[in-house]
């Protein structure tokens, strides 16, 4: 399924920040995460095009901003591909297909490609998001869950003297002597037994030894002391997007 013969920009639209990547050879390399949004990441793609990329791959869960990318890409006379259902190389026993998101489509296909199957992928960012795809090459559902973001806001607007937690840094405390380390505690103590849990049931639920992978901005600090034999792929989703859309650039060019 790799596909070597072009190179383009790879952009992944999430709810939390914008990830740019340079897509060549089967790698994705030069990789940013843009707080900032559309203006930040795509002044790092205008770097691409300066360097002679002239092809746009795309990955989303964020449909307000799917149309500024679309139009960049015009201005830019780039080729513009964006990663749906329609490009998904697995089997899917899945009642609607089309509403799995596209980020998801692309976790799962980078990391059947990188990995192998069975493998469990979950995503870390904004929402926890896990799919199984089993031995035999099919995706068969998901998990979705809040994410730390999610967790620590509802915390901090439902409540009257909780403060607004700080994510994706610190260590778990024995037990916390302050209010911002017993909410550490909480989240990072429950979210592992969250992820023991999940995976301990899809493994019940198919009688499958799934490999783990882990992508997403809050991966490696939620899994930290896990005890699990997870593989954390910051790159996971650009890679399995510029896969995907690489994928169908060579297509157009073939014919």
């Amino acid at each position: 399924m790799e596909c070597r013969l072009v190179r383009l920009a790879v952009v992944d639209t999430g709810n939390t920040s914008t990830a740019v990547g340079f897509w060549s050879n089967g790698r994705v390399t030069k990789v940013a995460h843009c707080d900032g949004g559309f203006a930040e990441a795509s002044k790092i793609v205008d770097a691409f095009v300066a360097d002679g990329v002239d092809r746009l791959g795309y990955v989303s869960v964020v449909p307000q901003s799917d149309s500024k990318w679309r139009s960049f890409a015009r201005s830019r006379s780039l080729a513009f591909h964006q990663v749906t259902i329609a490009d998904f190389p697995l089997r899917l026993d899945y009642p609607k297909p089309e509403t799995i998101g596209a980020d998801r489509l692309a976790d799962a296909a980078g990391a059947v490609e990188r990995y192998g199957a069975p493998i469990i992928v979950m995503d870390f960012g904004t929402a926890l998001t896990a799919a199984a795809v089993t031995r035999d090459g099919v995706w068969q559902g998901g998990v979705i869950a809040p994410g730390f973001p999610l967790m620590r806001d509802y915390l901090f607007e439902r409540t009257a003297k909780l403060p607004r937690m700080e994510i994706g840094r610190g260590t778990v405390p024995k037990i916390g002597k302050s209010t911002e380390e017993a909410m550490r505690f909480g989240a990072l103590v429950g979210y592992r037994g969250m992820v023991r849990e999940i995976v301990a049931e899809l493994r019940r639920n198919f009688k499958e030894d799934f490999r783990l992978v882990a992508t997403g901005g809050f991966a490696r600090w939620a899994l930290r002391g896990i005890g699990m034999d997870f593989k954390v792929d910051p790159t996971l989703t650009l890679f399995g997007a510029g896969l995907l859309c690489a994928r169908e650039f060579e297509k157009e060019m073939g014919k």
